[in-house]
């Protein structure tokens, strides 16, 4: 099997699913395995400075195979995969030399569709990697940690010219705590790229910002339809909004 489709399935059989509202770091037993893991393979590699912080983070050196005084360049991927859908016990389906069409999901009625999702149509020939539909891939990014890796051992393996390369793996980028305990300076690169999603030959160099915010609303949960009629007492009207005082 091809190593670096060896090593995504490797990864992607963990469940590191991110947990929100949890105050520590990582928020799930799950990521400390991976990173343990990886933590492990690199130093096989023989890459130095391997570092893993008590907030789970990440760090190693392949060393200069060059003289000279020649800047340090890194690549990030994170652990973690999305709360949102489960990550447990995953099931890749590999469809080799895709011919185009819906490509079924499991044994039910599921599919994905070129209709849905025209990127389709841009892949044919290729080997594509799906779920069985129950559960996230963790393609976002176990996709990047692998291409990482096999970045390493090919650089290794061809005696390709390079300076320092820094690598980072981080945890709970899914809920926002990603970037809180990541220590530039330790990571020492002059340059770094994130190998996360977009196509391939692409290079985005900005994103979106995001930020949450809980409220809690104290009032009768009545229906939109009697909230004027509730005695002026604030209510939460459809979840989404609250209704005024009488009058207001």
């Amino acid at each position: 099997m091809d190593k670096l489709l060896e090593r995504f399935l490797n990864y992607v059989s963990l469940d590191t699913q991110s947990k929100a509202g949890v105050r520590q770091v990582p928020s799930t037993e799950g990521q400390w395995k991976l990173l343990h893991l990886l933590k492990e393979q690199l130093e096989e590699m023989g890459l130095i400075n391997v570092t893993l912080s008590e907030k789970g983070t990440l760090m190693a050196t392949l060393p200069a195979n060059v003289p000279g005084d020649i800047p340090a360049i890194g690549f990030i991927s994170h652990v973690d995969t999305s709360p949102d859908c489960s990550g447990k016990n995953v099931n890749p389906q590999i469809v080799e030399n895709y011919r185009g069409g819906d490509i079924a999901l499991g044994i039910g009625d599921e599919v994905l569709s070129p209709v849905m999702f025209p990127v389709l149509h841009q892949l044919l020939g290729q080997t594509l990697i799906t779920t069985d539909g129950k559960t996230l891939l963790g393609a976002d990014d176990k996709a990047g940690i692998a291409e990482i890796m096999t970045a390493l051992a090919v650089l290794q393996q061809k005696n390709i010219p390079h300076g320092d390369i820094r690598v980072a793996f981080t945890p709970d980028e899914e809920v926002g705590k990603g970037a809180k305990h990541f220590d530039v300076d330790a990571f020492d690169a002059r340059w770094a790229y994130t190998v996360d999603g977009g196509g391939v030959g692409e290079l985005e160099f900005e994103n979106f910002n995001a930020a949450s915010v809980n409220i809690k609303i104290v009032g009768n949960n009545v229906h939109p339809g009697t909230a004027e009629r509730s005695d002026g007492k604030c209510a939460v009207a459809g979840g989404t909004y609250s209704c005024g005082s009488s009058g207001g």
